[in-house]
């Protein structure tokens, strides 16, 4: 089954930890590793407890780690996590939601990067919207738009446990749910980017990887 939603995580002091990221990192970084440029900074939208970020920094040492979330909560993690990473090239959380029009000035760029893990399916269709558009002015050509999650591929769940986990995110919020490979791609193209790959990963996830055309 898909990773289930983690809010707000397990608490070890302000820094917070939420099991889901902690198995779904290595996998991701596997990925990471085949499609990230040598050098260069990259955004993550909704960061939450921050533990990617800091593994992301840490294995990517010569790329600029920008982490950012709306909760005042979870940047307060993010932070904590910042502080004790100790790396030069991850800084501090960016107050960001995508659904707003216009992302904090700190947020213009330019990015290589930038990355959405389990966001799209536990938002309104309307941040996703808001995340393309705002990746879509960010990147420059071929920068990537990098997003992990559960997907339906042509209209159908990929497994008869996503059918359940997203029976349980309507039960969270009616406008929570399992998108579809192809409803992102083609909202993603009236931004500018284009589907570069889809990649199966570990409890029915995938990695799609969207390329500034």
């Amino acid at each position: 089954m898909a990773d289930k939603v983690q809010i707000p995580g397990k608490s070890t002091g302000a820094a917070r930890r939420a099991p889901a990221a902690g198995r779904n990192t290595g996998p991701i970084l596997q990925v990471l590793k085949t499609q990230l440029p040598a050098s260069g900074r990259a955004l993550e939208i909704a960061s939450g407890t921050g533990q990617h970020a800091a593994a992301f920094a840490r294995s990517f040492p010569a790329i600029t780690w920008i982490p950012s979330d709306p909760s005042p909560d979870a940047r307060h993690s993010i932070a904590a996590w910042v502080e004790e990473a100790g790396l030069g090239n991850l800084e501090a959380p960016l107050d960001l939601d995508v659904m707003q029009e216009h992302w904090p000035a700190a947020a213009e760029g330019p990015f290589d990067a930038v990355l959405a893990i389990n966001l799209i399916h536990i938002s309104p269709w309307a941040a996703c919207q808001g995340l393309l558009r705002g990746a879509g002015a960010l990147l420059p050509e071929r920068g990537m738009l990098y997003l992990y999650g559960p997907y339906r591929r042509g209209g159908a769940h990929t497994a008869g446990s996503n059918v359940r986990f997203e029976e349980w995110l309507h039960g969270q919020n009616r406008e929570w749910g399992v998108r579809d490979v192809g409803e992102v791609e083609r909202a993603a193209a009236t931004h500018g980017l284009c589907l570069d790959a889809v990649i199966e990963m570990p409890a029915n996830n995938f990695s799609l990887v969207l390329r500034k055309s």
